[in-house]
């Protein structure tokens, strides 16, 4: 489980394809501390296990389902990428309860620059927009956003939202430098379709 808060803006040694799947290297440093084979560690908001590691590296296989439902599949050597450890039980959650299960690629339709904040606008994949809310929590490209604005859907054109990205944001980030266009990694708040998949099996009750 993660929390959205980005440790360390990572960056790819190689990628190389094995079979449908592929073997990624990532550069790091912070991730590293107190990590070894066979732990966690979120690559822009999608879980990776650790297959190897050495100083200042780090390597993870990803199966052919992993490179179709996220952007991983296009990273090319020289790329940033988000990366942030599991959470520790005494830890804080400072974002929202991240899984790193990619729910989908979604492309940036637009970003607008404003004197202390970026707003950007973000599609929502079909099937997507039922779960997310105007304030709610959204990960992209595993970083904890608060959902500013929706629009969209039905006779208002394709859905989308709004995030708007901080300084901070900007810059510990890759979405720094995202453009319109872009792949992003998007998971939608777990709680909302765990409810959604218990009110769908619910039964009547039974009166006496």
């Amino acid at each position: 489980m993660f929390t959205g808060i980005v440790e360390e803006l990572g960056s790819v040694i190689s990628s190389v394809a094995e079979g449908d799947g592929a073997r990624l290297v990532f550069g790091a440093a912070q991730v590293l501390e107190g990590t070894a084979v066979g732990d966690s560690i979120a690559v822009n908001g999608c879980c990776l296990t650790v297959t190897d590691l050495g100083p200042g590296w780090w390597a993870a296989d990803a199966v052919a389902e992993t490179l179709v439902r996220t952007n991983l599949g296009h990273l090319r050597q020289g790329d940033a990428v988000n990366l942030e450890r599991p959470l520790r039980p005494d830890g804080r959650l400072g974002g929202h309860l991240v899984q790193g299960h990619v729910d989908g690629v979604a492309a940036i339709v637009s970003r607008s620059p404003a004197e202390h904040w970026d707003v950007v606008r973000i599609a929502i994949p079909p099937g997507l927009a039922r779960y997310i809310v105007e304030k709610g929590s959204v990960a992209v490209d595993g970083v904890s956003l608060t959902v500013s604005a929706v629009g969209g859907g039905d006779d208002g054109g394709p859905p989308w939202f709004e995030v708007s990205l901080i300084p901070a944001t900007l810059a510990g980030t890759t979405l720094g430098d995202a453009q319109p266009g872009s792949g992003v990694n998007l998971e939608v708040d777990v709680i909302g379709k765990y409810v959604e998949r218990l009110l769908a099996g619910q039964e009547p009750a039974v009166r006496p």
